[in-house]
């Protein structure tokens, strides 16, 4: 199975760069299921109903979320009526929508998506992501149910995604960290057979502070004070994240490519 997993989009650049290039990459590389990280693509912070839609009809399968998973509100009735759209399972339990669910993935192939938010750095605690995600995967073995399975870690802390890396390894496909917006370049396949990246990146503006304008950032970081909001950056973006191959049979990953696609980090993508 070809899987091409997207980090978090970022605003309108986010979105544009979506909606031109998703479908003519999953042509080129011939992709079998694409998951895209939305939780940043309504004006940096979280994601409405209509932008929602714009991701999937750009040719994602599948939506994650994150920490701002509600912060626009209609999303709250939204993700109850579309089931591609999933927030982190160990969001509050009174949360609506789901936090993992198994997709079609064609030729009678099913993939398991799951999305768990850490606790490290985060503003606020969380359940615990590793017993959360512990349960999915024991309930859906990589190679039985399923013949995939994506975990898409949303945290601060490269040590506390690479620890769901290695917890997950031998029992998920891929594990991909999500929410700095910097996207790492330790792409690898784990001694289990787990292809993991610490942080897919974002696909917005790289002439940016993590994807917002430069100007009111870099006032706060200067003076300590703030004058205006953040607003997204707006010229060309980069569609960053992560492809992987996984074997049909066991859902061990066979190969990784990290994607550079277009703007400010463009790079050759993998070859099909």
């Amino acid at each position: 199975m070809r899987i091409l997993f997207l980090g978090d989009v970022m605003g309108r650049a986010g979105r544009k760069a979506v909606s031109d290039r998703l479908a003519g990459l999953r042509a080129d590389w011939k992709l079998d299921f694409v998951v895209v990280n939305g939780e940043n693509a309504s004006n940096g912070m979280g994601l409405t109903g209509d932008h929602a839609k714009l991701l999937l009809d750009a040719g994602a399968d599948c939506v994650t979320l994150g920490d701002h998973a509600f912060d626009q509100r209609d999303m709250l009735q939204f993700i109850e009526s579309e089931p591609r759209v999933l927030r982190p399972m160990n969001f509050a339990k009174d949360a609506p929508g789901r936090g993992a669910a198994i997709f079609d993935a064609g030729r009678g192939r099913r993939i398991l998506v799951a999305q768990a938010l850490g606790q490290v750095f985060m503003k606020r605690p969380f359940d615990d992501p590793f017993s959360a995600v512990d349960a999915i995967l024991r309930s859906h073995p990589r190679g039985g149910q399923v013949q995939a399975s994506l975990i898409d870690m949303h945290c601060e802390a490269t040590s506390e995604k690479m620890g769901m890396g290695h917890f997950c390894d031998g029992r998920a496909s891929v594990v991909v960290g999500t929410h700095t917006h910097v996207p790492t370049g330790d792409a690898q396949i784990l001694p289990g057979g787990t292809a993991f990246q610490s942080d897919a990146g974002m696909c917005g503006d790289y002439n940016s502070v993590i994807g917002m304008d430069k100007a009111e950032p870099m006032r706060r970081f200067i003076t300590g004070m703030p004058k205006g909001r953040f607003t997204p950056a707006s010229e060309e973006a980069t569609l960053s994240g992560l492809m992987v191959e996984t074997d049909d049979r066991n859902g061990a990953a066979t190969a990784v490519h990290m994607v550079r696609q277009g703007g400010r980090l463009q790079q050759s993508g993998p070859t099909v």
